[in-house]
């Protein structure tokens, strides 16, 4: 007999595979043509964060292999979206950073987005959402970590 807490593990964990499908298939079909969510979140991380990555610090970042970064970054650079250099200190690596177009592109398919992500956590309440946060955080944590 499962004890309470295996109980609420499975139903938290049920809740969350079923949000991750509503909300991919909800932002799929408002991405500009041709952009993927996959797309989306990488533009984002790239729109955030200073510099240049590594498609290696990329992979991480998203908890995917290198070739999935790979074949990703691969068309985002054929759209016009992301710059890939050689790594100046070391050949074997690769340096990735947004472009303008990128950026537009990441803006434009954010203007979509947003309200979905407003209307749905606005049902919800800003201090349900600031209690949710930590918790999800340190189940992501978790969950990498081990």
């Amino acid at each position: 007999m499962p004890d309470q807490i295996e109980t609420l593990s499975v139903g938290l964990f049920s809740e969350i595979l079923a949000l991750e499908t509503l909300l991919r298939n909800r932002l799929s079909k408002v991405l500009p043509k041709g952009m993927e969510l996959s797309h989306f979140t990488i533009l984002n991380h790239l729109a955030h964060v200073e510099g240049e990555r590594t498609p290696a610090q990329l992979a991480t970042a998203f908890n995917v292999t290198r070739g999935a970064i790979t074949n990703t970054l691969s068309k985002l650079e054929w759209a016009g979206y992301v710059h890939i250099r050689p790594d100046w200190e070391d050949a074997r690596r690769k340096q990735v950073v947004i472009s303008p177009a990128g950026r537009a592109a990441r803006d434009a398919a954010f203007s979509k987005i947003a309200p979905i992500l407003k209307d749905a956590s606005s049902a919800i309440g800003e201090a349900a959402l600031k209690d949710a946060l930590p918790i999800l955080r340190e189940l992501r944590i978790s969950l990498a970590s081990s």
